[in-house]
């Protein structure tokens, strides 16, 4: 019934309520084309598979990668020297299967395409979710799509700059024996790095998810303040699926984005909640 009295309230005009079975409709169209969408960036990555092979999934398995150069300037600026600079890494990867690489082609190509889609993925939703929502819903949710794409591309940024290099350097530099030789297979690879891009980027969602829910009234800063430690092991368990390698290094250069994520949202919340308070005493 809830989600009957969801669709009747997509159209608030009584003598125009669509049927159910023309909502489900609505949402199939919109479904369907977000999927189109997909494709669509789906079929432009794979037309250009060998340039975003070779200058965008490797690059951050090179030394000379924009944010290495960066990493390594800033360390010695500060004077730290070369602490922040990567080690010479020979990153070569393995194939053992004779469909592995046509395979991760199409797992390439899609992961992409959604990447790409994301925004235009995200306003098909909020077309179909906005008809439901009040005036003064609608004037709290203003510039969502805007703030939704941003928080999920600076997410893919993060894990693309960042997270990536600093565990493709840590992992093959990590050695127990120098008879041992590190070549991981390119599905492995672009499975983590699926993991550490669009994983993050969907996780970097939680101050907006926050914000929203505070404004209708569900949680509170005070109420993520006193289940601080319960969000922290949720945290780790969220950072140990996107690494499916999870071992300290991994958990700790992902865990510590998400927990500062998690104390933005508690600000966000605490000043959602005192402007609430404020209204409702001057209301009063």
């Amino acid at each position: 019934m809830a989600l009957l009295d969801f669709f009747n309230k997509r159209n608030k005009d009584p003598k125009a309520e669509m049927a159910f079975i023309d909502h489900l409709e609505d949402l199939r169209w919109h479904i369907i084309r977000s999927v189109v969408a997909v494709v669509v960036g789906a079929i432009i990555i794979f037309i250009y598979s060998d340039f975003v092979v070779d200058e965008i999934l490797f690059a951050p398995t090179r030394n000379d990668f924009v944010s290495a150069r960066w990493l390594c300037s800033l360390g010695q600026s500060i004077g730290i020297g070369d602490t922040l600079c990567f080690k010479q890494v020979d990153a070569k990867f393995l194939e053992t299967r004779m469909t592995g690489q046509f395979i991760a082609s199409f797992t390439l190509a899609f992961i992409g395409g959604f990447i790409i889609a994301f925004p235009y993925i995200f306003w098909e939703f909020w077309r179909f979710v906005k008809p439901a929502l009040s005036s003064k819903e609608l004037k709290k949710t203003r510039g969502v799509i805007f703030w939704v794409s941003l928080l999920f591309f600076s997410g893919v940024l993060f894990g693309y700059y960042i997270l990536t290099p600093f565990m493709v350097n840590f992992y093959f530099n990590y050695k127990l024996s120098d008879q041992i030789q590190i070549m991981p297979s390119f599905s492995d690879y672009l499975e983590n790095l699926i993991y550490t891009t669009a994983g993050i980027g969907i996780l970097f969602q939680m101050p907006l998810l926050v914000m929203i829910l505070a404004r209708i009234g569900i949680v509170t800063g005070k109420f993520l303040r006193k289940y601080r430690r319960h969000a922290i092991v949720i945290i780790l368990i969220a950072a140990a699926i996107i690494t499916p390698s999870t071992d300290p290094f991994s958990l700790t250069i992902v865990t510590i984005p998400l927990y500062l994520l998690f104390e933005a949202s508690i600000i966000i919340a605490s000043r959602i909640n005192r402007r609430q308070e404020k209204e409702m005493n001057e209301w009063s």
